[in-house]
């Protein structure tokens, strides 16, 4: 399993390069950041910077969005980085949060996502793509790769995401909805024609390594409550559509009945004031908190039902100690066991 990591563009921007530069030495294979220009500095610029400043690591937006930026500009953007730092880039997309509602906007329609999808993916990876009424490609791309992953919670929009795009993001790290969501997707995958294993399965959540105590535990989970609040507002939008009872599972939409609203200067801010709704359980249950032990156990978890990476959020007060737990004690004991020399027999 891959270890990523996810980053917020909060300036200083030398202070996100930093950070990236830090997980690439402790063995993070990707570096992911939120791509919301009002709320934090603009990603792409960020990226260059990140790039220049390593070596091996995948950088990309978790996520992007087919509303705020052209399609085909997002995809110019990739093949860019791609042609100046040796194809380190991917592109994780949903329909759109943050950056769109703060300008009034709503999120983009599953038909305009599947769309974009299509459209980035094929000009990223040189090929021609149809925009509107012309067929377009970048002459200068032609050696560029990029894969697309979609982030989603609903039946349509896992279903979707098994048909078009590349890899999976579920923005949780609950067993029991991961289990149900890379089921969906595999499906959905499976009937497309496609292998289903070939679509990379990513859980993204908060980790916080604590030293086993009681105290440390309750510290944890109130620099991560936030994260609860942030999946509440996708999953209010699943309930207004699908309603209660729906075959979304229960385990992901019973948990909002308390909430009241969501303010998005705050949005992933530890200590965010408006996630009182959100109970230690479901922290517990979509973060990862505890010992470098205890971590591991949910880790191999994932890694059972099929995930591929584990990227951490990184929005809490030990941002340096969190990327040295990882590398120190949870990165190597997820790696195979290889020996210098082998025991005669």
């Amino acid at each position: 399993m891959d270890i990523g990591v996810v980053l917020q563009c909060t300036p200083p921007a030398s202070r996100v390069v930093e950070l990236a530069r830090v997980a690439e030495t402790h063995g993070f294979s990707h570096v992911w950041t939120f791509d919301s220009h009002l709320l934090w500095q603009e990603p792409y610029v960020i990226y260059s910077a990140i790039l220049a400043a390593t070596r091996k690591v995948t950088v990309g937006p978790m996520v992007t969005n087919p509303s705020t930026r052209d399609w085909t500009v997002t995809a110019s953007t990739f093949a860019t980085l791609n042609e100046m730092y040796g194809n380190r880039t991917i592109c994780g997309i949903g329909r759109g949060d943050s950056a769109v509602r703060t300008l009034g906007g709503r999120p983009a329609t599953l038909a305009t996502l599947r769309e974009s999808i299509e459209v980035i993916r094929e000009l990223g990876n040189g090929r021609s793509a149809r925009v509107g009424d012309a067929t377009v490609r970048f002459p200068w791309a032609g050696d560029s790769r990029l894969e697309v992953w979609a982030a989603g919670y609903g039946p349509r929009a896992l279903d979707l995401t098994g048909e078009v795009a590349d890899g999976f993001i579920l923005q949780l790290a609950d067993p029991d909805i991961t289990a149900w969501t890379v089921a969906r997707v595999r499906a959905a995958a499976e009937r497309a024609g496609r292998d289903p294993g070939a679509v990379t399965i990513c859980v993204a959540a908060p980790a916080y390594v604590t030293d086993g105590s009681v105290a440390a535990l309750k510290h944890a989970r109130e620099q991560c409550r936030w994260f609860g609040g942030m999946v509440g507002n996708h999953v209010a939008d699943l309930v207004a559509r699908y309603g209660a009872g729906s075959e979304v599972p229960a385990a992901l939409t019973d948990y909002i009945a308390g909430r009241t609203g969501y303010d998005y200067n705050e949005h992933g801010r530890a200590g965010n004031t408006h996630t009182d709704f959100v109970p230690d359980e479901i922290v517990d249950r979509f973060c990862l908190l505890g010992t470098p032990d205890e971590q591991l156990i949910r880790l191999r978890e994932l890694e059972a039902l099929g995930v591929d990476q584990f990227a951490v959020y990184l929005q809490h007060d030990a941002k340096t100690a969190t990327l040295e737990a990882y590398g120190e004690q949870v990165l190597p004991r997820l790696a195979a066991p290889v020996t210098a020399t082998e025991s005669a027999s």
